[in-house]
């Protein structure tokens, strides 16, 4: 129970101190944000400070701080300094970085702004990796939700079913302007996000105080029930509660929604902490819920079984009704709904302004809208039906820790480019190093990728990465070093 104290404070003492530290040295200042200057009635919409950052709170928080989490504790304790550090050093400078570049770029999609710093290849390849996963997003968000509604409904009402009107649900709010669906219904789906972790935190606490595991020496060095490396699995099993490339492909909607750059902080940051937050009580509850007044071992293994036999969807449902009764897990487990489903439909919306940005089509048109839009969900629906989900996850997690990668060079190259100090670039460097060691291990290491053994995986990973960041420091410190752009 202590150490889920002391980690909870170092996220919320992190957000009031780092996130500052981010905020000064990027320069906020006093321009016109892209909502003020054209706003568009559709995707360029003027929204208050609250009401943004509930929409992006529940942009992010997909499946990733709750499914992600609670495999993530099946290596015990340890994920949650990853859930912890990797917030407040990586996601938070990840999500604040595209939400701010984009603003300034007249709220250009992730992959349109990673092509202004990083060249015409890279952008597109951005264009095509970002399509490919936001969709990959949609089916996940749409297969899991599905399951979850169906284990709360008569059997009558199918996966299947739900699976239909979720993709419908999609079609609407991917083509309909932001403020008629999102911005209305996101607030309330956000206190129920909210209510549903403090429930459950509550809950774990009081019930199973006393089997909340501490991070000691032995509980650091357990290792995975079915031996699976902790380097890189863990950082990539975890993804959205920790770091998540798919939050660049959302930031940029809410950058074309904020009306002062000051909002960004509480915004882009701050809604990152809020989903690590999310995360941490998510994984304590899994292996606190499962270790049941035996040994940590006996509750890392019970989760991992459960998992095994029954998926992830099957282990919240059972934790949420056992901690909160009959009528209190139905409410938590509509706020776990809620997470996939109000990111599956942004993936959708995420992918037609990437596209239509790419081909400069213009959104404030409704045939051109549609025309966008309904392709884009007939693939989903068709991926959804045709390809096993564990599989997709799978490959979402590698692709998403690959594109917080690139995000993050991205986001240094943008610091280096307008003259801010070499601290301020390291702010982003330092994470994208770190983030191109997972994704390359886990690409050489992973059975659904190269499956390749640890010795050979491990250096890899730490050789590429050191190879990215000598050139870096190299191309910026050392050869190029430009005179400073004015923003």
């Amino acid at each position: 129970m202590i150490t889920f104290f002391i980690c909870l404070a170092l996220l919320i003492v992190g957000f009031f101190t780092y996130s500052k530290l981010v905020e000064k040295v990027f320069h906020i200042d006093d321009r016109q944000t892209p909502a003020v200057v054209h706003p568009d009635g559709v995707d360029y919409v003027p929204m208050k400070t609250w009401r943004v950052f509930l929409v992006q709170l529940l942009n992010i928080a997909g499946l990733g701080p709750i499914y992600g989490a609670l495999s993530g504790a099946c290596w015990g304790p340890s994920v949650y300094l990853w859930i912890v550090f990797g917030t407040i050093l990586g996601g938070g400078v990840h999500d604040f970085l595209s939400g701010m570049m984009s603003e300034r770029n007249d709220g250009k999609s992730i992959s349109e702004v990673v092509g202004l710093y990083m060249g015409k290849v890279i952008t597109f390849i951005m264009r095509i990796f970002s399509v490919v996963l936001l969709v990959m997003v949609g089916v996940n968000f749409s297969v899991g939700p599905a399951g979850l509604l169906a284990k709360l409904t008569p059997e009558s009402l199918s996966t299947m079913f739900w699976l239909v009107v979720i993709m419908v649900y999609y079609l609407v709010a991917t083509f309909l302007p932001i403020d008629k669906i999102i911005g209305k219904l996101y607030p309330v789906f956000g206190a129920c996000l909210i209510i549903m972790a403090v429930g459950i935190a509550g809950a774990t606490i009081l019930m199973h105080g006393s089997d909340m595991p501490e991070l000691t020496l032995s509980a650091l060095t357990a290792v995975h029930p079915n031996s699976l490396p902790k380097w890189s699995m863990m950082f990539v099993t975890v993804a959205c509660g920790a770091i998540s490339g798919f939050h660049a492909t959302q930031s940029p909607m809410m950058a074309r929604c904020i009306t002062s750059e000051k909002q960004g902080r509480t915004v882009f940051y701050g809604a990152m902490v809020a989903e690590g937050v999310i995360a941490l009580i998510w994984a304590s509850a899994g292996v606190t819920f499962y270790t049941n007044h035996g040994s940590l071992l006996d509750g890392m293994q019970g989760l991992t079984d459960a998992i095994a036999a029954g998926g992830a969807g099957t282990v919240v449902y059972e934790i949420s009704t056992s901690l909160l009764g009959p009528v209190g897990g139905v409410l938590a487990m509509i706020g776990v709904i809620a997470c996939p489903i109000t990111s599956g439909d942004t993936a959708y919306r995420s992918a037609r302004l990437t596209i239509a940005d790419w081909f400069h089509i213009d959104q404030s048109s409704t045939s051109k809208r549609a025309a966008l839009s309904v392709p884009l969900l007939a693939v989903g629906a068709f991926i959804a039906l045709a390809l096993p989900w564990d599989v997709l996850w799978r490959y979402f997690s590698w692709a998403n820790q690959t594109l917080a990668m690139i995000v993050l060079w991205t986001g240094a190259v943008f610091l280096f480019k307008y003259g801010y100090p070499p601290i301020a670039c390291m702010m982003a460097a330092l994470p994208a190093t770190f983030m191109t060691a997972v994704s390359v291990t886990y690409f050489f290491q992973a059975p659904e990728c190269l499956g390749l053994s640890t010795s050979i995986a491990y250096p890899v990973g730490l050789v590429v990465a050191a190879a990215f960041f000598v050139l870096f420091c190299v191309q910026t410190f050392v050869r190029n070093r430009h005179t400073a752009g004015n923003l």
